[in-house]
């Protein structure tokens, strides 16, 4: 993909994204709690979306700050949010981050990317999503779905999604960089799919390198 071909394909995206799905991390962040923001990214690594949606909810009806979960015993948390993976170390550092969270900045959830950084178990994925969503604060929040998208696409070439962030940072224009998680997620589950991809009903195929792809349809 071209340089100059990255506006029309997020433009197409803006308004393609409106037909599919709102990723549910991006539907808790409509209740503007920065907590419920970084939990939910929490809960919902390795875990499909309607997962993470159902946990959320059952957790967030009893604790939606780090006081509230720290007064719940970890067997009811755990309950909670069965059967996100690896749920019983996620209990775990739920409970880690809350502690740090009143011990080291007063109950309030970092809003600066080394702080959230500093957490147990937060790394750059969730850390730029806590600040995007929950503090509307610039970050490029690169998941599976943008590292994928991106290098299928030419427009970096990277091994992780680490590496993406960084080639991103210094690539993609400061202006898109809050959004780009959101439409490349939702594009990444309906369109763009990590094996055998809609190549044929993708509307912005002609800007794709169509890099890595071996088989699609």
């Amino acid at each position: 993909m071209k340089t100059t071909d990255l506006p029309l394909a997020l433009k197409f995206l803006r308004k393609t994204i409106k037909l599919w799905r709102v990723p549910v991390v991006t539907v808790i962040s409509y209740h503007r709690n920065p907590f419920m923001v970084l939990v939910s990214c929490l809960l919902s690594l390795r875990t499909r979306d309607e997962i993470t949606e159902a946990a959320s909810k059952r957790l967030f009806a009893l604790a939606h700050s780090p006081k509230k979960l720290l007064h719940l015993d970890p067997e009811i948390v755990e309950g909670l949010i069965y059967p996100v993976s690896f749920y019983r170390k996620k209990t775990l550092t739920l409970y880690e981050i809350c502690r740090s969270i009143i011990a080291e900045n007063k109950g309030k959830v970092p809003d600066s990317l080394d702080k959230l950084l500093s957490l147990k178990g937060v790394g750059r994925k969730t850390a730029n999503l806590t600040l995007v969503l929950g503090y509307n604060k610039p970050g490029i929040c690169v998941d599976v779905h943008v590292h994928r998208i991106m290098n299928r696409w030419g427009y970096i070439q990277t091994k992780s999604p680490d590496e993406s962030e960084i080639a991103l940072r210094q690539k993609l224009p400061k202006r898109y960089w809050m959004e780009i998680n959101n439409l490349l997620v939702s594009f990444g589950q309906n369109i763009c799919k990590p094996q055998s991809p809609y190549c044929s009903k993708c509307k912005i195929s002609k800007y794709c390198d169509k890099n890595g792809i071996t088989r699609h349809r």
